[in-house]
């Protein structure tokens, strides 16, 4: 696995900080993209999705169900970049007056066995947040890229990673 590290001040919006456009527009192929937690339009020819109703996206639905809408080994890419804890998560169902039922690590383990599935073999995913778990070598994913991106010693690093669907799993 290649490793890069990168110092970018912050920004709530992942892909406009400087280095982490950069890795998404050099890794992420072209075909289907979905991006299920956009929260604006894609600058990368993805079909978005955001729950939250006021986001200028294509779909408002929860992300299981956006992801679940599309067949087994149909998408090229996906961008994934969802709330990075519990409570960003709680936030955002907060934020449009939703109760939010299940803040526990399932949920994000539902969504990574969901990208597993609709990602085609040779697919990639692209993963954001504070860590580098991505999809997992369990899932039938291997890492190829991790980018770490610093933005000062008061802020957390972001973790970019790139992982490819294997063609046999």
């Amino acid at each position: 696995m290649n490793m890069s590290y990168a110092w970018c001040m912050p920004n709530h919006q992942t892909f406009k900080i400087k280095p982490v456009g950069e890795f998404i527009r050099k890794h992420l192929p072209d075909g289907l993209i979905l991006d299920p937690f956009a929260n604006r339009p894609s600058d990368f020819g993805a079909i978005t999705n955001d729950i939250n109703p006021a986001a200028d996206t294509d779909f408002h639905m929860d992300a299981l169900s956006f992801l679940k809408m599309y067949d087994d080994n149909s998408i090229d890419g996906i961008l994934f970049d969802p709330p990075y804890t519990p409570r960003q998560l709680k936030e955002c169902y907060d934020n449009i007056g939703q109760t939010l039922h299940d803040a526990k690590s399932s949920v994000w383990s539902n969504w990574r066995i969901e990208i597993a599935r609709v990602l085609k073999p040779g697919g990639v995913c692209l993963s954001f947040g504070f860590n580098s778990v991505g999809i997992g070598k369990t899932r039938g994913f291997e890492k190829a890229h991790l980018l770490i991106v610093c933005h000062g010693g008061q802020h957390n690093d972001t973790m970019c990673l790139l992982e490819t669907k294997l063609e046999t799993h």
